[in-house]
């Protein structure tokens, strides 16, 4: 309350021209009342308007996004290209079990609500649309599969070429394999084109882990496919009677002048050098048949193991060695493996480990590819068009929430940018950078097994 009796407050030009206000108590203290609460509101409304950055997420790796782009993620404002923004998705919970073709579509049509949705075979669903995120376009696709409604349908990795080193278009990997659906995959060394992570096809491990990467796993059953996802651990180990020798990967760039790694025929028809005073060791039919400090030719079936110097001679003191590889943790008996990162749901939360698995490079807005699977069994595949005005791409942040408003339990990222397309019954649906996107070194594929039909004899 102003005390409106003092000396100072009668000699100033304010006190001078407030003074009828302030001589009435009950008039000062109602005006007083109106100025508080106009401040107030002033603070108010200022702290909401600078405060709003502070409400987005941040993940581990330090990247964020804004509340509003989270929120939009969050709702999956999916529409059609024909339809108004504001559009949304009717996210309504499809059974747990689906085995009917019938009730597959009614699911599909009733989660996504879109025009633009097809069966391109019993059990697969394509579905384009497009999102919005602070109104900019980005335009995407997406593959649901269900096993369950179709468990002749395949799903697997498939390499470029007979060897690692060896790049192709998604498009000539599908053709080959006559594929329905395919998908780029894992990264890869550009230069060579061999993967850069784990790789496992009906159950051979082609390539090994790197940076303690994830991996989803597919595990074939008769009555359909089930899904896993993890960190793939990898122990290999050759021995002798006497002795035994612990390898650090197979069929993977040296990360370390220190590893032991092995190579096989599917690396290609020599290996590398050795480190620098290192041997190469060539193995026949367990036996050790060469040990040279320079490349040495690999023939099917034969494998050589590069290391130091001191580890190959105390080794080769005796010629029978056998060699043991496993896959460990939760994919460790999975037909096929493909690795990539990182995650993007983890349980059914967002969970983007950029720092962790080493990929804070590629965080930013680019085309996508990603995959996951939901509780109730479907496999999720999603591409994002990006780099241009008409579709922006998204950053791994947003693939994440996006994945997880699709129901993912569990998803991870593919290898993107130019490397990313999709590839639905004879045609690339989405718009790679270069029309077919990049040539790649290996794809994912869903194909229609083939069934055998047994003819009894004739009597």
């Amino acid at each position: 309350m102003i005390n409106s009796g003092t000396e100072e407050y009668y000699r100033s030009y304010y006190g001078a021209y407030l003074n009828k206000y302030f001589r009435n108590k009950s008039a000062q203290d109602t005006r007083l009342n109106y100025i508080i609460a106009f401040i107030i509101i002033c603070i108010l409304v200022a702290t909401l308007l600078i405060a709003q950055p502070l409400f987005a997420q941040v993940d581990p790796g330090g990247s964020s996004i804004a509340s509003q782009e989270i929120s939009a993620a969050a709702r999956c404002d999916i529409t059609d290209k024909e339809s108004p923004p504001g559009e949304k998705i009717n996210q309504k919970a499809p059974p747990n079990v689906v085995t009917s073709q019938e009730m597959f579509e009614k699911n599909i049509r009733a989660k996504y609500n879109l025009k633009s949705i097809s069966f391109p075979a019993k059990g697969i669903a394509h579905i384009k649309a497009v999102k919005y995120i602070k109104q900019k376009p980005i335009k995407i696709n997406i593959v649901e599969i269900n096993t369950n409604v179709n468990p002749n349908l395949k799903i697997k990795p498939q390499i470029a070429g007979q060897t690692l080193n060896t790049k192709t278009t998604v498009r000539n990997i599908a053709n080959k394999e006559n594929a329905i659906i395919a998908v780029n995959g894992g990264f890869f060394k550009p230069q060579t084109g061999v993967p850069l992570g784990a790789l496992v096809i009906d159950g051979k491990v082609l390539t090994g882990p790197i940076y303690n990467r994830v991996g989803i796993g597919f595990f074939e059953t008769s009555e359909g496919t089930n899904f896993a996802m993890d960190k793939v651990g990898l122990d290999i180990t050759a021995y002798t009677s006497s002795n035994t020798l612990k390898i650090d990967n197979i069929n993977q760039p040296r990360m370390s002048q220190a590893y032991t790694l092995l190579y096989t025929s599917e690396w290609g028809n020599m290996s590398p050098m050795p480190t620098k005073d290192g041997y190469n060791m060539l193995i026949q039919n367990n036996k050790i048949t060469k040990i040279s400090a320079n490349p040495i030719p690999i023939g099917e079936n034969e494998f050589v193991i590069s290391s130091s110097k001191e580890k190959i001679s105390a080794f080769a003191k005796e010629k029978d060695v056998k060699l043991i590889q496993n896959i460990t943790g939760q994919l460790k008996n999975a037909d096929h493996i493909i690795a990539a990162g990182p995650y993007l749901v983890k349980n059914s939360e967002v969970f983007v480990d950029v720092k962790t698995q080493k990929f804070q490079a590629i965080a930013g807005k680019n085309p996508r590819s990603a995959i996951g699977y939901t509780n109730e069994g479907n496999l999720v595949i999603v591409t994002v068009d990006g780099r241009e005005q008409a579709s922006v791409g998204m950053t791994l942040n947003e693939l994440a929430y996006l994945m997880k408003s699709l129901g993912c339990k569990d998803a991870m990222n593919f290898d993107g940018g130019s490397s990313s397309a999709l590839y639905v019954k004879n045609r690339i649906v989405n718009d790679a950078l270069n029309k077919e996107g990049a040539l790649v070194s290996n794809s994912l594929i869903i194909k229609q097994a083939e069934e055998y039909v047994q003819i009894s004899s004739l009597n």
